[in-house]
């Protein structure tokens, strides 16, 4: 048994603009001046999709438009303001979630639209040491860790066991048939062992998630998790995220020292 310290969070993808294919679809539409001064390539394409709705990338493009927002800044905040939500969909990052447990991962996969999901397979990965990520309460109780370790080195043992009783290792064994007994081991298995699972979401999801998974009412590991994503976002992407701030659970400002290791991030537009 290993003792997992923290759960860690990889952006290991992002959304990507065609910058040659968004100035043909501007010259098409006859607005081939028009820039803009967004941070990132996700935030420069929601404001493409938000505009090109409008068409609002000048005013002489459509005559019920007297006036546009200048900058990627001004332009997103109202977007979020307005809660026009659909247009943000269109930018997706990808996560990849490590050394969290699958307490957490059975959480997250609750959150549906807008995600894909791919996940470490026990049928396939043969659990020689359990990695366990514990919250702090169980870490600091004597009893309480001697408890849990002492279960789980009996776990490991009894899967070790049935791996030499059913020869997995032995000469010939094909892959096939090891990850067919691999996947029989795996019931015995705590819930809480540490493993890694891949998360790409678009932003809409994220910013409801990211609310939702830090709220004091979410369990400790997924708020752990979220807040880092919310490290992350909030400062690659600050007009997309720039809007949420680091609150402790009564909603005033965190305070580490005060509040503790976890806080929640609340944002000013709320459900957009």
């Amino acid at each position: 048994m290993r003792i997992i310290d923290n759960p860690k969070v990889f952006l290991i993808g992002e959304t990507r603009v065609l910058g040659d294919q968004i100035q043909a679809y501007l010259d098409h539409i006859g607005a081939p001046d028009w820039s803009t001064d967004a941070p990132t390539d996700a935030e420069e394409l929601v404001e493409v999709m938000g505009r090109a709705c409008y068409r609002s990338f000048g005013t002489d493009l459509n005559p019920n438009i007297t006036r546009t927002r200048k900058g990627n800044e001004p332009y997103m905040k109202n977007i979020l303001k307005v809660a026009h939500g659909s247009v943000i969909e269109h930018v997706t990052f990808n996560f990849m979630f490590v050394d969290v447990s699958r307490v957490f991962t059975h959480e997250l996969v609750r959150h549906r639209p807008g995600v894909a999901i791919s996940q470490e397979s026990l049928r396939f990965v043969r659990l020689d040491d359990i990695g366990m990520w514990l919250p702090l309460e169980l870490r600091e109780d004597e009893v309480a860790w001697e408890i849990i370790q002492s279960t789980v080195e009996t776990m490991e043992q009894a899967y070790a066991a049935l791996v030499d009783h059913f020869g997995l290792d032995d000469e010939g064994k094909k892959f096939k048939e090891k990850k067919i007994w691999t996947s029989r081991f795996r019931r015995i298995a705590p819930i809480g062992l540490a493993t890694s699972i891949g998360w790409s979401t678009n932003a809409r999801t994220l910013r409801w998630v990211l609310e939702n998974r830090t709220h004091p009412s979410a369990e400790e590991e997924i708020r752990e998790v979220f807040d880092m994503v919310g490290d992350i976002v909030v400062s690659r992407y600050p007009n997309l995220f720039g809007d949420f701030r680091k609150t402790n659970n009564d909603g005033e400002p965190w305070d580490p020292e005060r509040d503790g290791h976890l806080f929640c991030w609340t944002p000013e537009f709320h459900k957009v």
